[in-house]
């Protein structure tokens, strides 16, 4: 059994540690804050953007480079989207072993011809997917901590000029959506070509005939990397809110991980205490027989 210094020595340490914990769980809620009202602010402005590429697309735009499919996808871009710091939880773990899931049942022929290249948002990602051998043709490290919506579109302009010029045949983004503080959803969907909703019969504006000025097609072509921007946009706000939601709900599991070890160790502590005590009074009583017995 240990002695009485080194499980105090083990309890103040825990007790530092649930102090940590406890600061980083504060800290990740007020920053999931502002982060969920990001979100939740620029979810009905992409899917309503979406709605209007889809209506304004409907038209004959099949010389747009951004709409076609080619016939055979030979390269593809994949970026993911991770986080630059750890304590949260499987919030990494789980979005890797997704993505690495999908590439292999989907992009198998890519993998094995060198024609699957990666963009890395955040160190852990870039640390991942470069230990496994991925080709990951950029990294960008420290991308939360200054976090604006200009630094987050050049990477999709960068990805949308690499798509015209025919460098890849489709660009995919592998994300964590947020749904709850302690939920996310995994997903990985292709932004380019770009893909259209399906338009409902049930929609109050299907099959109405709109006048564009100048015209359906140019409002198009200046209205797609907008929409591409904010996508990605989106994309990056989600990871972030979900990240902050999977700190906090690490933070708060360690956090009472702690008061459970702290109260164990009060335990054997006083279990150790006692044991002294009984030591100590069975010495003197045995010292004292033996003073009589002289």
């Amino acid at each position: 059994m240990a002695n009485l210094r080194e499980i105090r020595d083990r309890i103040s340490s825990v007790k530092n540690t649930q102090q940590i914990t406890k600061a980083m769980k504060m800290v990740a809620a007020a920053r999931l804050r502002k982060a969920q009202e990001r979100v939740i602010a620029t979810r009905p402005y992409a899917n309503t953007l979406r709605s209007v590429v889809t209506k304004l697309a409907a038209g004959d735009n099949q010389g747009n480079k951004l709409l076609t499919a080619p016939e055979k996808v030979n390269k593809i871009l994949l970026v993911v989207v991770g986080s630059d710091r750890g304590l949260c939880g499987g919030f990494n773990t789980n979005l890797f072993r997704y993505i690495e899931d999908r590439i292999k049942t989907e992009f198998t022929e890519q993998m094995t011809n060198g024609t699957l290249d990666l963009i890395c948002i955040g160190r852990k990602a870039a640390n991942h997917f470069k230990k496994r051998g991925y080709n990951v043709v950029e990294s960008h490290i420290g991308f939360f901590d200054k976090l604006n919506f200009e630094s987050t579109a050049a990477i999709m302009r960068q990805a949308t000029q690499s798509f015209t010029e025919g460098t890849y045949d489709a660009v995919y983004i592998g994300v964590n959506e947020f749904k709850s503080v302690i939920t996310q959803n995994r997903v990985m969907e292709q932004v380019l070509p770009v893909q259209l909703e399906e338009q409902s019969t049930d929609d109050s504006a299907y099959g109405v005939d709109y006048l564009y000025e100048p015209s359906d097609k140019a409002i198009l072509e200046r209205i797609l990397p907008l929409h591409l921007n904010t996508q990605m946009w989106k994309a990056v706000l989600e990871s972030n809110a979900s990240e902050q939601g999977a700190r906090m709900a690490a933070m708060d599991n360690a956090t009472e991980n702690a008061s459970e070890i702290m109260r164990q160790l009060k335990l054997k502590y006083n279990q150790a205490r006692q044991a002294a005590i009984t030591t100590e009074i069975s010495e003197i009583v045995s010292g004292a027989e033996a003073l009589n017995n002289q």
